[in-house]
């Protein structure tokens, strides 16, 4: 008997009820086992439609205990899933191990499709990036914005895949725009409007920085005896809702992503690029930052722009994301100005 098999089973049982309603949302992408809450820390099982996608963090998964795990989780759902297994631990996930249990086969590694809130979306097991398409514990904020966006106006900042953009064009917004430095995310945002058919969203591939400042009507700053790149060009404006949601730290030329020291840098330009009466929707995902911390951090920034927030409410990971403490690493804002 592997020494994950209770833990898991565990973690299958605590999520009947879950399962039960996303099925009857058409959602069939959610998180099977969170071992940092649930019995393994550094391990990972998502389910993605028909693909089953485990992933390793802190050391490998040895061959039984993957195997079981893998007919555990099949033998539970009832379905018979396609693994594949990524371990992050060392320095390239996406280099099987030499046994065969470790490598996925050709069917499991084919384009699939999954389904959020009744949404298509590509499911690749693995590709030039590290992380999957979806992040799964955002699904509920994505729920509020199709279930918010009707007749506004959109913009998605740091689109990723452009999941939001999705339920915000399928929930009825007028406009939907999705913003990425990275063409190859803003393909597959394109590829899951194709699984959409009717539904329509504009994609801008651009540096961050560069274009919020253009949204925002702010100067874009050179550092001294520097040349920027080119970027796209963008009128000011504002839109009735915005999703904020960075990645822990990046740095390009025109500045640098840090959610830890600068959350600010991020946020002023986001929040002038909101309407009057407009929604922000922002977001944190590093563990290390406490909430209570970092909303007085955003409820101040705004106060400072004179755009103080008239309702402050927040968004939480849904149940297949447990967190002991009740301090999910992923925290979200909904700011109504």
């Amino acid at each position: 008997m592997s020494s994950l098999d209770q833990p898991l089973s565990a973690a299958l049982n605590a999520r009947q009820a879950l399962l039960s309603e996303l099925h009857q949302q058409q959602t069939d992408c959610y998180r099977l086992f969170h071992g940092s809450q649930e019995g393994a820390p550094g391990l990972t099982a998502d389910r993605y439609g028909p693909q089953l996608m485990v992933q390793s963090f802190h050391q490998p998964l040895e061959r039984e205990a993957l195997l079981a795990l893998h007919a555990q989780i099949n033998e539970h759902l009832g379905l018979d899933l396609q693994l594949v297994y990524n371990d992050r631990s060392g320095g390239n996930s996406r280099i099987d191990r030499r046994d065969e249990a470790y490598q996925p086969t050709p069917e499991a590694l084919a384009d699939r499709v999954g389904r959020e809130w009744g949404l298509n979306y590509r499911v690749r097991g693995r590709h030039p990036g590290q992380d999957p398409l979806l992040f799964l514990d955002l699904r509920n904020a994505r729920g509020w914005i199709k279930a918010n966006s009707a007749g506004k106006r959109v913009l998605n900042l740091f689109a990723y895949t452009c999941g939001v953009g999705l339920c915000a064009a399928a929930g009825g917004a007028r406009e939907v725009l999705n913003l990425d430095f990275a063409e190859g995310n803003l393909a597959v945002g394109r590829e899951n409007l194709a699984l959409n058919p009717g539904l329509t969203m504009d994609f801008v591939q651009s540096d961050y920085f560069p274009a919020i400042r253009q949204l925002a009507g702010l100067p874009i700053t050179t550092r001294r005896g520097h040349k920027l790149p080119g970027y796209p060009r963008l009128e000011q404006r504002q839109f009735d809702l915005v999703l904020l949601d960075p990645p822990a730290w990046a740095k390009s030329a025109f500045g640098t992503v840090d959610l830890l020291r600068d959350y600010q840098s991020l946020l002023k330009p986001a929040i002038l690029a909101t309407a009057d009466n407009g929604t922000l929707v922002c977001c944190n995902n590093l563990a290390k930052v406490a909430l209570d911390d970092w909303r007085a951090q955003v409820l101040r920034c705004a106060e400072k722009l004179g755009r103080p927030v008239r309702d402050c409410e927040q968004i939480l990971p849904a149940a297949d994301f447990p967190s002991r403490d009740g301090q999910p690493p992923l925290k979200t804002l909904i700011l109504r100005f």
